[in-house]
């Protein structure tokens, strides 16, 4: 096969981006029409007392009734509708996205590296959707329950806009799907002989008290309980890493 070109390789590149914006736009089209169906369930699922995650954990966990979510700006539901339809769509694109990826990067490798980056994209997908599930399950309930619930003085009510409780939602449930990727940053380093098994072992005392924190900034509920249920995915994230980077001195 003929070495290609920078312009070849560019035009390789372009192709696989216009396919990705094709797939993107269909899909978006769905996620417009398909929202307004699943808003109110999915979306403010979080927002009614008898939501499935609350009945999984116990009626304390959730909030003691309806939390009611306003709108003061004239554009603001079409504006949110459009905006979330674009980013389910990115959620549900992203598996082809990697796949383009892969297609653009495979002519590349040799053939020894085939099978490892292959593996290193479809578990990179894979994790990002636990991330998501658990950002949507776990992680936003906690923190959606301690904010509406804090008050600052007892004459100040809650009135939760819908731009505020769609940026928490969508950031919460993005910045998981994005943590859950560390186990594959952590085979690409390794891949490439920055970071080695030896290394995130003797890390690991130091991981713990990072993680901790991290999880107490994610979850800043002060309940052990909570804070353990974010930990725990994570700490299992670092030594799923172990498990997977090689062996070696660095």
């Amino acid at each position: 096969m003929a070495e290609m070109s920078f312009w070849d390789h560019l035009e390789a590149l372009r192709w696989c981006l216009f396919r990705v914006v094709i797939a993107l736009v269909i899909v978006l089209v769905g996620c417009v029409i398909a929202l307004p169906h699943v808003f109110d369930p999915f979306i403010l699922g979080p927002t009614h007392p008898d939501f499935f995650v609350y009945r999984l954990f116990g009626f304390a966990y959730g909030p003691a009734q309806k939390v009611d979510i306003i709108n003061i700006n004239v554009a603001s539901q079409f504006l949110t509708h459009i905006s979330t339809a674009f980013w389910i769509s990115l959620v549900l694109v992203f598996p082809y996205l990697m796949y383009q990826v892969w297609v653009f990067v495979r002519p590349a490798l040799y053939p020894k590296e085939v099978k490892g980056v292959r593996t290193a994209f479809t578990g990179g997908t894979l994790l990002f959707y636990i991330g998501c599930a658990v950002g949507y399950i776990v992680v936003f309930p906690i923190i959606f329950k301690f904010l509406t619930q804090y008050r600052i003085g007892a004459e100040v009510t809650n009135q939760i806009n819908l731009n505020s409780y769609m940026s928490i939602f969508l950031t919460m449930i993005f910045v998981m799907g994005l943590v859950f990727e560390l186990p594959v940053l952590a085979w690409l380093l390794s891949a490439v002989g920055v970071l080695r098994k030896k290394q995130l072992k003797s890390w690991r005392r130091y991981a713990v008290v990072v993680l901790l924190i991290l999880a107490a900034v994610i979850t800043p509920t002060g309940d052990p309980f909570t804070l353990l249920v974010v930990f725990i995915p994570l700490y299992l994230l670092y030594e799923f890493s172990i498990l997977i980077v090689k062996d070696g001195e660095a």
